[in-house]
Parts: C-alpha cells; structure tokens; sequence
C-alpha cells in the first residue's frame, strides 16, 4: 500500500518536517517569552491543586473543548510549552504518528482532561493536543473530569499567581488588614514574602508590649504595625514617586525591599540611616527609569547655580 499524500510527497516526511518546524517554533517562542518576561510553561496539574484546595470531582461527559483554553498537564508538563509547542526530542515519535493519523484522516480518540474552572489540565493525549494546535485545530474532543474548587483559573493563569493568591489570602486571613484597611493594597508581585511581613508585626508587638507593659492584642499588633512601621515608609515612597522608578511592582514589594537595603546601609556605614535617606538610595540605584539618574543631576547643578548666585548677592 503507498504511503504517498495527495501532492505525492511521503507521510513519513513531511510528519518529520512538521515536528522539526513545531520544535524549532517552540524554541524561539521560549526565546521571545524570555526575554519579555512572560510565562511560557504548561501548568503542572498536582502543584495547581496544593495552591487551590479541591472541592470534589465529577466525570461530566464527553464535549469538546478548546484548544487553547488546556493551560497544563499531569505528566507532560516539562515536554511542552504553554502553546502545547515541543521542547524536547524525545517526543518526536509519537509526536509524528500522530500527525500521519491527520493525514491519512484516522479518527483519534478522544483526549482526558481535568476542567478546573474555565482551563483544563491534559491527564492523557498531549501530542493529540500538540499536533492539533499546531495545525490550527480550534476544538479538540475530550473526555471531561470536573473539579471543583475555590479559585478561579483561566488560560492566562500562571503558577506563580496561583502561590501569590493563596498566599495573600492566608495573609488576610492571619491578619485582617483588609477589614482594617480596606482601600489599601497589600499585595507582593513575588511569592514567599507574607511570612517576612508577618515577623515584623511579631516583633512590633513585643516592642509595644514593653512600651506599654501589657500584652498585645492581635488588632492592636497589626494596627500599630501599619501605622508606627509601614505607613511611615509608605507616606516617604508616595512622596518621591518611587513606585515610578519600579513597573509593575507594589508598595509592599517596595517597603521590604527598602527596610531590607537600610539594614545593609548601616551595617556598610555604621551609622543610623533614615527611612527617608534607605528609600532615596535604594531608588537612585535600581531605579528602571533611564533619566532618574540625568534629572538627578540636573537638580544637584541647578542648587550648586541658586546656592552660588546666592552668594554672589550678598557680596
């Protein structure tokens, strides 16, 4: 039996061809993510579900599904990107069988997926998944597992803002300072940073309970915690526009980073350093602004010129 298509070229062939483009396409695909600091990994399925806890499951049937709403995978989460490209050769073989079914028009069968929220996690089928993408397939059949849960996720949906999300609810939750402040935003862009917060009202606490020679209630360490040590710090980034000098980062990100970089001032210069003075360096030398750095010396010329006509009118 030949194994020609219909332009007379060979199967075999052309699947190796299709691959090595998906390969080549996945590879500067993960170029591009890179350097514009974008997600490009598929979503492991069992780190998801530590971060959103389940609610129960139910098999709801087979339907089909959007291709580009399948944001993760059980197993094969290291074998391809978010765009379901190949990132490794070992996939090549089974990635080609299947693209040879396409062409000789072979019915697959239906992939399985876990549904968690409007996304779907592939648990088999993912070079189905990977050649149907690849040529364009915008619904793909699959047998459906539904899985209930708090959270929601959707195809932009990355690992680390499922970590910050659950973080920070726990961070209320421990804290309640969105009762006690509801109009301020206490979120950090990078994970693992709520605990730091916490110690800082820990220590807080002790130092008003030696102030005030009694214990500390809970509202009362976090309320003297945002006012005595955060708003303080708060009050001096507002005033110098210092969240201009970092995108896409928050004030909460900015009040460590800063308390952090006055604890390595003082101990470099043995000194005390304000608040105001850790903040104004810190900014001054990881601003990402480009011209921080020319205005600032455009103001140290312009008071070097008003301080000298000064003197040059007393004479």
């Amino acid at each position: 039996m030949s194994n020609k298509n219909d332009f007379g070229g060979n199967f075999d062939q052309q699947s190796r061809s299709d691959f090595s483009y998906a390969y080549q396409k996945g590879f500067w695909r993960s170029i591009l993510s890179w350097l514009g600091n974008k997600n490009n990994e598929l979503l492991p399925f069992e780190e998801v579900l530590k971060h959103i806890p389940m609610r129960g499951q139910n098999y709801i049937g087979v339907r089909q599904i959007e291709t580009d709403k399948i944001i993760g995978s059980v197993s094969r989460y290291y074998d391809f990107d978010r765009a379901f490209l190949p990132r490794q050769t070992h996939t090549r073989s089974r990635w080609e069988s299947i693209d040879r079914a396409h062409f000789k028009n072979i019915i697959l069968p239906p992939v399985e997926v876990y549904k968690i929220g409007d996304a779907y996690f592939i648990k088999d089928g993912n070079h189905r998944v990977s050649v149907a993408r690849e040529k364009g397939q915008v619904y793909i059949d699959a047998y459906v597992t539904e899985i209930r849960t708090p959270g929601h996720i959707d195809k932009d949906t990355d690992l680390n803002k499922l970590v910050l999300e659950q973080e920070y609810l726990d961070f209320l939750k421990e804290t309640q300072l969105d009762l006690y402040y509801p109009d301020e935003n206490f979120r950090f862009t990078l994970p693992g940073q709520y605990d730091k917060v916490l110690q800082h009202i820990s220590v807080h606490r002790w130092f008003m309970g030696e102030k005030l020679k009694r214990p500390i209630t809970d509202e009362e360490a976090v309320r003297g915690w945002y006012k005595q040590v955060y708003q303080p710090l708060l009050r001096i980034i507002i005033k110098h526009d210092i969240l201009k000098d970092f995108p896409h980062r928050t004030p909460m990100d900015l009040y460590l980073w800063i308390l952090e970089h006055r604890w390595y001032l003082a101990e470099e210069q043995k000194r005390r350093v304000s608040l105001e003075a850790a903040a104004l360096h810190y900014a001054n030398r990881f601003s990402k602004r480009p011209f921080r750095h020319v205005t600032q010396v455009w103001h140290w010329l312009t008071r070097r010129i008003q301080r000298a006509g000064k003197k040059k009118s007393r004479r």
